[in-house]
């Protein structure tokens, strides 16, 4: 039997420790290292007994699943996602397993992207690589500087696993921490001894960087606003290792481009990956290519739990 893992852009797959999961099982790994529209996929997955998903990197929509009559099972890697139709797959008897994951490498770049962001290290090396040293780009002089964390302040919003892991990096890096979100968050807050702030514009208006970190859904699309972004400082940054679409279509590039926030540091984007163009040339951004959770151990971790889904439900 075949199966499919989709958008393996590192090709890095087959060549995990976790393929050794398959051994010995009547199972062909067939991957595909490029992002196909939707008029390429039916026919590149014509043949497949089982999807691999590597997070959302391709959704798998009612439209999509009629035209894949062999399909017998969905595995998505990590925490289980819009990405896919499970009311179309119930009703077309395909079987839908995710696994878990760890907040360890999206804190771990968090931090980097606050570090870096904070240093404009960005603009630095872009300019350092045309010749140009010690000089960043088209920002004021003022700007263009960057400027230690110690003693400044971090805002996170949504204090969950990977909220938890930031505010401790935060802290032992001499910054000052406040929350804000949800009940749980407060609940959280209280237990850790980091301030919580209710009101959301009070919490954007004080904090040096802010950092998001909800989770996607239904109620979370779109919640920051314009008015939201225009709350924050001038020499503010933001930095969003979660989803690009929490924030309202358009509002981060119109505020950046009004001066607040001063400056993004960005791995999430609309569209992905063509939707981060419009990000990556801007010069108050510095954008990496959605890899808060691309990294060896995450792979392995993802790569083990559904290589043994896919072993364990053809075995019966």
């Amino acid at each position: 039997m075949t199966v499919t893992v989709l958008d393996d852009y590192q090709g890095c797959c087959a060549f995990l420790d976790a393929a050794h999961e398959l051994d010995g099982s009547d199972v062909r790994l067939d991957i595909e290292h490029r992002h196909l529209d939707d008029q390429a996929l039916p026919a590149r997955l014509a043949d497949s007994d089982a999807i691999i998903l590597i997070r959302e990197r391709t959704s798998l929509t009612r439209e999509l699943l009629e035209q894949l009559p062999n399909l017998k099972l969905v595995v998505q890697t990590g925490r289980l996602s819009s990405a896919i139709d499970v009311e179309a797959c119930q009703e077309l008897d395909i079987a839908v397993r995710d696994g878990g994951g760890s907040p360890i490498a999206p804190a771990e770049l968090t931090w980097l992207l606050i570090m870096a962001g904070c240093r404009r290290l960005g603009g630095y090396l872009a300019r350092q690589a045309e010749g140009d040293w010690q000089r960043t780009n088209q920002l004021l002089e003022a700007e263009s500087l960057g400027h230690a964390v110690h003693g400044r302040t971090l805002g996170i919003w949504g204090l969950g696993k990977i909220g938890n892991l930031v505010a401790g990096y935060a802290q032992a890096f001499g910054m000052n921490v406040v929350a804000h979100g949800r009940e749980s968050s407060a609940g959280r807050a209280f237990e850790m001894g980091i301030e919580f702030e209710p009101d959301r514009h009070a919490f954007l208006a004080r904090c040096d960087v802010i950092s998001l970190h909800l989770k996607l859904n239904g109620d979370t699309r779109g919640m920051i606003t314009p008015a939201d972004l225009a709350a924050m400082r001038a020499d503010a940054l933001l930095v969003n290792t979660s989803r690009a679409e929490l924030i309202r279509a358009g509002a981060l590039l119109d505020a950046l481009d009004a001066g607040r926030p001063g400056a993004a540091a960005l791995d999430v984007f609309e569209n992905e990956p063509a939707g981060a163009n419009a990000y990556q040339a801007h010069p108050r951004v510095l954008a990496t290519p959605h890899i808060g959770f691309v990294e060896k151990d995450t792979y392995e971790l993802y790569f083990s739990t559904a290589f043994r889904q896919v072993r364990e439900f053809f075995a019966g």
